[in-house]
């Protein structure tokens, strides 16, 4: 953190040096996430990521001197609400760029607004496959700071076959998060000659799926894997325990939102799931973070720290790019600037070196995510080992 501080307050004190006459002109960034309604939980942990960022580089001068500003709104997790908000943030309000997104659906539905207006478009919290595929990297002004769902889909069935398990039953909800999901899953089965024995597929705010997880047992599947979000993993879990389900409970991301905890209770422990950040008290910069984010919440519940993480480091992360472009905030001046990132940006969530290139507009690769599991309420490390090597940065790899 103090190194942030240093090289931006150095920067700072170049531009006083020079004087201004007139109040800088702020630095507008969209941001884009559900505030409200059954994705409020992570977008609400993203919301209180990027304020966070953007409260420490106001507080050490902004960018030469120039504020920074979010122009945020509520998708409400809505495609057609997201496509609109996205047209009046490019169109109307004319922010420099946007940060954004954080359900798959509602990010597709709108990513041909940022395409078609050269608008750099950072998404630090959707995971869908197809959010940065839809176009090819070296003419696309998508990025994305969270790990895509064809890495963690790979990695739980590598994880489910490494245990024994072979006959799998996958719970996803019909939204294009859990269809991209889905197809992740079942086509990495395919690659170690498994099919799924049981598939359900339901809508947003089911409310039971105890029937269904009845005829995952019946079709003797001996583990679960559900793809969608909070509240429904929630339901799942409560539906397996109900269905007296024994095999183990596998997810992506979502699994760690708190609401799965608060919904669940006793019936989320020992699920397991992908993550980027585990809290650690042998991290430092890490559990200053926490600390950080947790004092300016407030009495605000944090529904996911991996939304709030990889959102703070998205908006340090543009400063660093503007100081690279010189504030030119075009974008194809950011463009190349992220694609050819000069110097490392060590984030909370790990330290980014080379994160895209013009072939690749994920910052994640495979090894930099970790298994995780709630333990009497907490999601935790589910490898003892994994703790102890938290500490060490892993860097994007080229597998």
């Amino acid at each position: 953190m103090k190194s942030r501080s240093l090289w931006v307050a150095a920067a700072l004190l170049m531009g006083v040096a020079g004087g201004w006459a007139q109040p800088a002109k702020p630095v507008r960034i969209g941001f884009i996430c559900p505030f409200t309604g059954g994705s409020a939980d992570f977008g609400n942990s993203a919301r209180l990521g990027a304020e966070l960022a953007a409260k420490e580089i106001n507080e050490v001068g902004g960018y030469l001197g120039r504020p920074i500003e979010l122009v945020a709104r509520d998708d409400k997790a809505n495609p057609d609400e997201g496509r609109r908000i996205s047209e009046e943030l490019v169109l109307k309000e004319k922010v420099d760029f946007t940060i954004g997104f954080c359900n798959t659906g509602v990010a597709l539905k709108s990513l041909d607004v940022f395409q078609d207006n050269k608008h750099l478009l950072m998404v630090p919290v959707s995971t869908g496959s197809a959010v940065t595929a839809k176009y090819p990297p070296d003419k696309s002004y998508i990025f994305r700071m969270s790990p895509r769902d064809t890495l963690q889909a790979g990695f739980l069935v590598d994880e489910i076959v490494k245990r024994g398990y072979s006959r799998v039953a996958i719970f996803a909800d019909n939204t294009g998060y859990g269809e991209g999901g889905y197809k992740d899953v079942e086509r990495f089965l395919a690659e170690k000659n498994l099919k799924p024995v049981y598939v359900a597929r339901f809508d947003i705010g089911v409310k039971d799926l105890t029937a269904q997880v009845e005829a995952a047992k019946a079709a003797r599947a001996d583990v679960i894997v559900g793809y969608t979000v909070g509240p429904e993993l929630a339901v799942l879990a409560t539906s397996r325990a109900e269905a007296q389900f024994t095999g183990p409970l596998y997810g992506p991301w979502p699994l760690s939102f708190r609401t799965v905890a608060e919904r669940a209770g006793a019936a989320a422990e020992g699920a397991m799931m992908v993550q980027s950040i585990i809290a650690d008290t042998s991290n430092e910069r890490r559990m200053s973070f926490i600390a950080r984010l947790k004092r300016h919440a407030g009495s605000q519940p944090i529904g996911s720290l991996m939304a709030a993480a990889q959102t703070y480091d998205a908006v340090h992360l543009m400063l660093r790019v503007l100081f690279q472009t010189k504030g030119n905030t075009t974008g194809d001046a950011l463009k190349q600037a992220l694609e050819n990132l000069e110097r490392p940006y060590a984030g909370v969530v790990t330290t980014h070196e080379k994160p895209f290139s013009a072939s690749d507009h994920d910052a994640f690769s495979r090894n930099m995510i970790w298994l995780g599991v709630w333990r009497r309420g907490e999601v935790q490390f589910y490898y003892p080992e994994d703790a102890k090597r938290s500490a060490f940065i892993r860097r994007k790899s080229a597998l």
